[in-house]
Formats: structure tokens, C-alpha cells, sequence
């Protein structure tokens, strides 16, 4: 499916819509692609600008308790106030929240299921910063397995668990294993290659927090978009 144009924040109606879970400390909301979480250094439409709309009667508007990257969708957490906010950022420092992510790749890994260990590390050239598999890096550790591919064995359905939160890990990772995210334009994508038109195939499917300590965790699952169904849909998924 071709890039969408630049995305505009969402109004009042569409960022609702989009609340996955509510509650007194949190909120869960499915994240649209191509949008930024928040305002970059050249400015432009983000989806914090929408926030305002989900204040539900407290005097101010929520904040990210994580990031998810532009081109990603799916499960995005927001803190309702301060104190929510220290709590969920130790959730998510401690490796507590438990993430499930859905990705279609090119190619398929070589095993139905397994684990990479790959430390990753910034690297910043003139031509734009990335992320590299680098031993002195810091540790990152995905877990995946194949839920599907489809009959040409052009793709595969993965479903996968990161046990850490650097950045780009999943994107990196999957490129690691010789499967890079459809859409995706950096990581395996040899460097005279044209960028994709197709957007990155990549959905933070659900995710679960243990916010309060008698009760079961807090969690939320959001639909795959529009872009995706095609694809997950060869790879053997029913809606």
C-alpha cells in the first residue's frame, strides 16, 4: 500500500475513537502511522497536539509514558497526571510492561521460533543517525516466532516480544535474522535500493501492565490497520 500523505493530528472525535482503555491513572490508545508522538526538532503535526482532547475532566491533558516510532501503530500508554506518570515510567524502566508485537517481513526466519541477542548501539553520520548491531552496545533481546506465511513464501506473520526498549530494536532485530519489516527504509535495505512505498508493516499488537498489586494487569490490544491486512491476510490471518 502506498505512503499516505503527512498525517494531520487527530480532532476531538478521532483521537476518542481511538482510546483502546481508561482508567483513573491511564489511558491505552491506538496510535495511527506516519504520525509523530510528539513535536520533532522541524516541527509539524504530532499526535500530542490531540491530547487535549482526552482530559476527561481533569484539569490537564495526559502524557507519553513511552514512545512509539512515527511509522509504527498500535498500543501507545498515556499517564493521566504526575503520579501516574512516576508509576508507569517504573513499570516500564523495570521491564515490567509486557509488549506483543506483529510485524510482516520478507523472507522467514529459519526457525518457527527463537531469540535474538543482538546489542545495538547509535551511530550518527553526517547522512543521519541509525541503529547497529555493535558487542560494546547496550543489550537487547526479542523473542518471535512465526505465526504464519504466505503460499509464495515472499512473507511471513510474526508475532514478537521484546525483553528490552532500545530503540528501532524490532525493526533492527528483524533485519538481523535476513526477514526486514515490510516498508521498512533503512535496516535491509541495501543502500542503492529505492525507499519502500509501501508503509512499515509493523503493530504494537497488545500490551499489559501490572499497575495495581491486587489486581490482574491492565491491558489493551489494537486491531491491525487498514495497511497491514493484505499482507497479514496472505500470511493466513482472519479478522
Amino acid at each position: 500500500m502506498p505512503r499516505p500523505a503527512e498525517r494531520k493530528a487527530p480532532d476531538a472525535a478521532e483521537i476518542e475513537a481511538r482510546v483502546l482503555y481508561k482508567d483513573s491513572l491511564v489511558l491505552i490508545i491506538d496510535k495511527p502511522a506516519g504520525l509523530p508522538v510528539h513535536q520533532g526538532p522541524g516541527g509539524g503535526p504530532n499526535l500530542e497536539q490531540s491530547f487535549i482532547h482526552l482530559r476527561y475532566g481533569l484539569p490537564r491533558a495526559p502524557s507519553l509514558a513511552h514512545r512509539l516510532d512515527r511509522d509504527t501503530t498500535g498500543c501507545l500508554v498515556l499517564g493521566r497526571h504526575p503520579k501516574a506518570l512516576t508509576k508507569l515510567g517504573k513499570i516500564f524502566a523495570g521491564g515490567r510492561a509486557k509488549k506483543t508485537y506483529w510485524a510482516v517481513v520478507r523472507g522467514r526466519p529459519a526457525a518457527d521460533q527463537g531469540t535474538v541477542e543482538a546489542p545495538l548501539a547509535k551511530l550518527t553520520p553526517k547522512r543521519g543517525w541509525r541503529m547497529v548491531i555493535d558487542p560494546a552496545g547496550q543489550p537487547a533481546v526479542t523473542d518471535y516466532r512465526v505465526l504464519g506465511t504466505s503460499a509464495d513464501g515472499a512473507h511471513a506473520w510474526l508475532e514478537l516480544h521484546p525483553r528490552t526498549g532500545r530503540t528501532h530494536q524490532i525493526r533492527v532485530h528483524c533485519a538481523h535474522l535476513g526477514c526486514p519489516l515490510v516498508g521498512e527504509p533503512i535496516y535491509g535495505r541495501p543502500e542503492d535500493a529505492p525507499e519502500p512505498e509501501d508503509v512499515l508493516h509493523l503493530l504494537a499488537r497488545a500490551i499489559q501492565l501490572p499497575l495495581y498489586p491486587s489486581r490482574e494487569p491492565v491491558e489493551a490490544t489494537a486491531p491491525p490497520p487498514d495497511h497491514m491486512l493484505p499482507l497479514l491476510r496472505a500470511c493466513g490471518y482472519r479478522d
